[in-house]
């Protein structure tokens, strides 16, 4: 009798504990790949294995043959084309994941009237600067690129990093939450071919990292003083600082659906 329960409980604990290994595995493997191109084409080729899965259950043996093949060629195509975010991933592999930090209402509005004062401040010096706020997407890749800082979002920190004698000045700023990651980083360069070449490298730089991730970046010219807003690949005008203070409030702020209704 006792045996038998034993049986029975082993049975049951065993699976159990399979599936969950399994779920720490996956999710481990989408922290790994967090940030980077290859993480998108990982939850595609996820789909893509549900879809074979499906495929099997359902007996559609033309689906499912061209499912294998597909599986069978892409993984030595992954490997080519997602060898720099492998390399990358593995140099960070055992590093404690952080989330990003959730800010209050109050706290974001204090960060953007930080941010906004440094930035009208260095217009007025006529000192450039170039500033990506993270969202979802991580901008690890770009992070690694600069050197890494981790303080406190501050007028006068920024101020002192983008004056024209600092040797962090050339360059981006990466903020996440109400710190600043790193200074000095490698934003890539718009590749739209629309896109004018009267205008400066900052410009494009901004645009580059908007157009392959979900990021803000807020940037004042070095030669006609302008502050622009870059988002989703392209440009929002800002006329004036409180236009600036609107436009980062519209793209920061989460409203609650209650509070808005």
């Amino acid at each position: 009798m006792f045996f038998d329960l034993w049986w029975l409980l082993k049975s049951a604990i065993k699976p159990s504990f399979e599936i969950i290994v399994l779920w720490i595995v996956f999710y481990q493997i989408l922290v790994f790949f967090e940030g980077t191109r290859a993480f998108h084409v990982l939850k595609g080729i996820i789909y893509l294995l549900l879809a074979f899965l499906a495929s099997q259950l359902l007996g559609f043996d033309t689906l499912n043959w061209l499912l294998t093949k597909f599986f069978g060629i892409s993984i030595i195509a992954l490997l080519v084309i997602f060898q720099q975010e492998l390399r990358q991933g593995l140099a960070r592999l055992g590093q404690q994941h952080l989330f990003n930090p959730i800010l209050e209402e109050a706290e974001m509005v204090a960060l953007i009237e930080e941010m906004t004062a440094a930035i009208y401040k260095l217009s007025r010096k006529k000192n450039g600067c170039l500033m990506a706020i993270e969202r979802e997407t991580k901008l690890k890749t770009y992070i690694e690129s600069g050197l890494l800082l981790d303080s406190k979002v501050s007028s006068e920190m920024l101020q002192s990093i983008f004056n024209a004698t600092s040797p962090l000045h050339d360059g981006g700023v990466v903020i996440r939450g109400e710190r600043i990651v790193a200074a000095a980083c490698l934003f890539p360069l718009s590749e739209n071919p629309n896109f004018s070449k009267i205008v400066g490298t900052r410009h494009r730089a901004a645009l580059g990292l908007t157009e392959q991730t979900d990021a803000i970046v807020i940037m004042v010219s070095e030669e006609t003083c302008e502050v622009s807003v870059a988002v989703e690949g392209r440009f929002l005008p800002v006329v004036n600082e409180e236009r600036l203070v609107s436009i980062l409030k519209d793209l920061l702020i989460t409203v609650n659906p209650k509070k808005k209704k």
